[in-house]
C-alpha cells in the first residue's frame, strides 16, 4: 500500500518525536520518589491497562493467518517493555536524561547489522556501512572512555552501557518483529505490554520488596509515563505506520535525542557537554546516511 502523507501525519509523527523525548524527563522526576524497577512496572502496567481496553474494543485479534510465532512474541514482550524499561529506569540514576534519549538515536543504526544476517532484502550497502561506522563512532564518544575504568567509584559508566543495552533490546525488536507472520497491529501493541507486565511486576517485589504508595506527584509522573509516551504513543506509532508507512515513522529518530538534550538542559539544568553534542551530531549523520535512499524514495515521490 501506497504510504499516504498528510498534514495529520507530520503532526503525528512530531507529537510522537516530543513525547518519547520527553520521557527520560519524566523518568529523571519520578526516580525522586519511586524505585527504578517499580517505576518500570508502573509505566508498563499503567500502559497494558489502557492499551488492552482498546484492542478488546477493537476485536481482540492477534494472528492474523494460520501461523504462530509465540517464542517470537514472547521475545518482543521482554525486549520491546520489560527489561529496556528496567534498564533505562536504573540508568537514568547515574546519567542525564539528555545522555538517555541520545543513546536511543543508536537503534537505528543498531538495527542496520542485525537486518543484514537476519531479514532477507536488508543487505549492507557501503552507504549504510558508511552510515553506520559514522554512528558507532557517535555511540563510542557518547559512552566515552571512562566506562572501561575499573574504579568503582561511580555507576555513571555501568549506567551509560545500561542506556545503550536499552537501545540494543529495541533493535532486536524490531527485526524480531520483522520476522514475524502477519499480526494485528494493535493485537501487538497489547500484547507484549501484557507479557511484560508479567514478568517486570515479579521481578520488582524480588529485587526491591513490596511496592510503596509513593507520593502524589510521583504517582501522577508514573501515570502519565504509562499513558502518554507508552500507551498513547504506542498507539499512535500504529496509526502513523499504518498510513504513512515506517520510513516515514523513522523520521521521529532524529527527533528524540534533540528534544530529550533541549528539555533537560531547561527544565532540569543539565549540563551540555560537548561530547554530547558530538556524539548527537555523529550518530545523526549515522542514522541519515543509512536511511538516505528510503527516505530520497519517500520524499522523491
Amino acid at each position: 500500500m501506497t504510504p499516504d502523507i498528510t498534514p495529520r501525519s507530520w503532526a503525528m509523527v512530531l507529537a510522537l518525536g516530543f513525547v518519547w523525548g520527553a520521557t527520560f524527563l519524566f523518568m529523571e522526576i519520578a526516580l525522586r520518589g519511586i524505585t527504578p524497577v517499580w517505576l518500570a512496572a508502573g509505566r508498563i502496567g499503567f500502559a497494558m491497562a489502557l492499551t488492552v481496553v482498546v484492542w478488546l474494543m477493537l476485536g481482540g485479534r492477534l494472528w492474523l493467518t494460520e501461523a504462530r510465532a509465540w517464542g517470537a512474541l514472547i521475545v518482543v514482550g521482554l525486549l520491546s517493555t520489560a527489561v529496556p524499561f528496567v534498564l533505562l529506569s536504573w540508568g537514568l540514576q547515574y546519567v542525564t536524561s539528555g545522555f538517555a534519549g541520545v543513546s536511543m538515536a543508536a537503534v537505528a543504526l543498531m538495527v542496520l547489522p542485525l537486518a543484514h544476517v537476519f531479514v532477507p532484502g536488508e543487505r549492507m550497502t557501503l552507504r549504510r556501512l558508511i552510515g553506520f561506522l559514522i554512528g558507532f563512532a557517535g555511540v563510542a564518544v557518547l559512552i566515552g572512555p571512562e566506562a572501561l575504568a575499573q574504579s568503582g567509584e561511580a555507576l555513571e559508566p555501568l549506567g551509560r552501557l545500561a542506556c545503550i543495552a536499552a537501545a540494543g533490546c529495541y533493535a532486536v525488536t524490531s527485526v524480531t518483529m520483522r520476522r514475524m507472520p502477519p499480526v494485528d497491529s494493535f493485537g501487538l501493541a497489547a500484547v507484549p505490554l501484557v507479557i511484560g507486565t508479567a514478568f517486570v511486576i515479579p521481578l520488582a517485589w524480588l529485587q526491591e520488596g513490596a511496592p510503596v504508595l509513593p507520593d502524589g506527584q510521583t504517582l501522577l509522573v508514573v501515570a502519565v509515563l504509562g499513558l502518554l509516551p507508552t500507551a498513547g504513543a504506542n498507539l499512535l506509532r500504529v496509526l502513523v505506520i499504518r498510513s504513512a508507512g515506517p520510513v516515514f515513522m523513522s523520521l521521529t529518530n532524529y527527533q528524540v535525542p534533540l528534544w530529550s538534550v533541549f528539555l533537560g538542559v531547561l527544565l532540569l539544568g543539565e549540563p551540555l557537554h560537548p561530547s554530547l553534542l558530538v556524539a548527537l551530531v555523529l550518530i545523526l549523520v549515522g542514522v541519515f546516511l543509512s536511511q538516505w535512499g528510503a527516505l530520497r524514495r519517500l520524499f522523491g515521490r
